[in-house]
């Protein structure tokens, strides 16, 4: 399996400071970060939390798709949300919470069967298992007709 990349230059201090992340690997991104948009209205900037919680309903999406498909019952569409939680306290900004949505559209499973698929899924996600004992993760799964 290949590395992935990605580079991040920061001009300035934390405060007044901003930066540009780039996707190297892929070549698809310079997403401009800065500290307000972290921690306040985004303002067009991304942040750390942001790209976390795109690659969790990446990695997830995949999981569920795979889980599903073993299980004869491959999605016509999954759409997942992850939100993620930042809290300022003491110690610093902790990531606290990802809470995954996901709705679905697939054939042949019932609400209760889908459910039970989304959370063997969450088990098995790598960005899941890397933010295990760290984040708070949470599942909703809903069946759409």
């Amino acid at each position: 399996m290949a590395d992935r990349k990605a580079t991040v230059v920061w001009n300035g201090g934390l405060a007044d400071g901003s930066g540009t992340a780039a996707l190297d690997s892929s070549g698809l991104a310079n997403l401009p970060v800065s500290w307000a948009g972290r921690v306040e209205d985004p303002g067009g900037k991304s942040s750390p939390e942001e790209m976390l919680a795109a690659a969790h309903a990446t990695c997830y999406a995949m999981s569920l798709s795979n889980v599903l498909g073993q299980a004869g019952h491959p999605p016509d569409q999954l759409r997942v949300e992850a939100t993620f939680t930042a809290e300022l306290g003491e110690g610093g900004l902790k990531i606290t919470r990802s809470a995954l949505a996901v709705s679905g559209q697939v054939s042949g499973i019932d609400q209760s069967g889908f459910q039970d698929m989304a959370t063997q899924a969450e088990q098995a996600c790598p960005v899941s298992n890397a933010l295990r004992r760290n984040v708070d993760i949470t599942v909703t799964a809903n069946l759409s007709s």
